[in-house]
């Protein structure tokens, strides 16, 4: 427990060393400045200035149990930080300014502990994490981050960063290199792999260009986390190009298609109830196939004056994330996106959780001749949602509320006012609602 004495008019704190930091500690009382006459103000400042002498000898503490690991080198940054310097390795310090060296120095001469030396003069290295660790690493980074992600989602967050480092070590000679030794020239070679592999087989440049985006991603949170000074970027500028590939979007599904094809009579007999209700959903909502066969039981609300989908990111047992903040809202039910949802008041259990949705229904459709092209999914039913609002007089902005989309950004500016109300919603969405047909009722 820290007290308080004076020395000449000035307060000083005093402080007798826990136990446990004894073997950090140069003495077994502190004595700091508080850098006031003012016996009221130091009583205020005591609190905060012992709990940072606790913080700076926990700090203390890990550096010298742990000196190898990730833990000591975020330590010897806040140790240098507590004394007014950004921690840099040996290397750097070594080639500061004069000025700044012998700043560091006397730092050091005013507080010898070891732990203090090592953190002012570079002393530890960064941890020796390979590349077969990283995603796992980033993996814990970013758990607050990723709360909401189901089993699935995290697998589908997982799979493509182990892919991108797993190339890269192929493009390095199968060698698990320190992250650390990740540089420029690393990035180059895995571009190179990829162009090889490309014109071998006859890829799409997308595939490598998310490679490259993945690894980018991961090392700037890693280097984040360990609050890396001037933090390497590798695969600045890594990137391949196609000046030939045109930019492609989901083709829309003509309503006529909808009305004549899909809503025929046993047009979609065969297809397993909830694949198919999903897909009449989806017509009348424009939602995102995921965030209809993802909702849990209660996000379908049948008792209410407009019954709605309640889309949102959900942690527990039935834990989703949505793809955005703007995603989540409360969509109108009409038509037979209405009729399909009380077929279905507690979700779609074969589907939630899991990402074979749209593989099935797509292969069921197209093994029908159930879709215009071979070039079209059931992806382009957002797209031709969007388009009937439109076509109906729907501003963008409204639009965009209606469909997740962010408002701010459709703008460029801040957004005032309420969200758009739940009746206001559906009397967009009856705008365009399509006729249902009586066995789909």
């Amino acid at each position: 427990m820290a007290g308080l004495i004076k020395r000449g008019k000035t307060w000083y704190l005093r402080m007798r060393v826990p136990k446990r930091f004894l073997e950090v500690a140069e003495h077994k009382t502190v004595h700091r400045s508080l850098k006031t006459d003012s016996e009221r103000r130091a009583r205020e400042l005591l609190p905060a200035v012992e709990a940072n002498i606790i913080a700076d000898f926990e700090q203390m503490l890990v550096l010298k149990l742990r000196p190898e690991d990730a833990d000591a080198y975020r330590a010897a940054q806040k140790i240098a930080q507590a004394r007014g310097f950004t921690y840099s390795p040996v290397t750097k310090v070594s080639e500061a300014p004069l000025d700044e060296i012998l700043e560091r120095v006397e730092a050091v001469s005013a507080d010898s502990a070891m732990e203090v030396t090592k953190a002012l003069l570079g002393g530890v290295q960064e941890p020796a994490l390979r590349l077969s660790a990283l995603v796992g690493e980033v993996e814990r980074i970013a758990a607050h981050e990723n709360r909401f992600k189901s089993e699935n989602q995290m697998r589908l967050w997982r799979n493509p960063r182990k892919r991108a480092a797993a190339n890269l070590m192929a493009a390095l000679g199968g060698k698990d290199v320190l992250v650390s030794e990740i540089d420029h020239a690393a990035a180059l070679k895995h571009k190179v792999w990829w162009q090889r592999k490309i014109a071998a087989e006859s890829l799409s440049i997308e595939s490598a260009n998310k490679d490259f985006a993945n690894m980018a991603g991961m090392l700037r949170r890693y280097y984040e986390d360990i609050a890396q000074p001037d933090p390497p970027e590798p695969y600045h500028r890594v990137s391949l190009k196609d000046r030939h590939k045109k930019e492609s979007r989901k083709l829309e599904i003509p309503v006529e298609w909808i009305t004549e094809r899909w809503f025929a009579p046993t047009a979609l007999d065969g297809i397993n109830l909830e694949a198919r209700d999903i897909l009449l959903i989806s017509i009348e909502t424009g939602c995102r196939q995921s965030e209809i066969y993802d909702l849990p039981p209660g996000a379908i609300v049948l008792d209410h004056p407009i019954p709605h989908l309640r889309i949102g990111f959900e942690s527990g047992e039935y834990r989703r994330e949505i793809k955005n903040a703007p995603s989540g809202r409360r969509v109108p039910l009409v038509g037979v996106a209405l009729a399909a949802a009380r077929r279905h008041p507690d979700g779609f259990p074969r589907y939630r959780g899991t990402s074979g949705y749209s593989a099935n229904i797509n292969g069921r459709l197209r093994s029908r001749k159930l879709l215009p092209t071979p070039d079209h999914t059931i992806g382009g039913l957002r797209h031709t949602w969007e388009s009937r609002l439109k076509k109906a007089g729907i501003s963008q902005e409204d639009r965009g509320e209606m469909m997740g989309h962010s408002v701010k950004a459709i703008r460029d500016r801040e957004v005032y006012g309420d969200e758009m109300t739940l009746q206001e919603k559906v009397r967009l969405a009856n705008l365009v609602v399509l006729p249902v047909p009586t066995h789909l009722e």
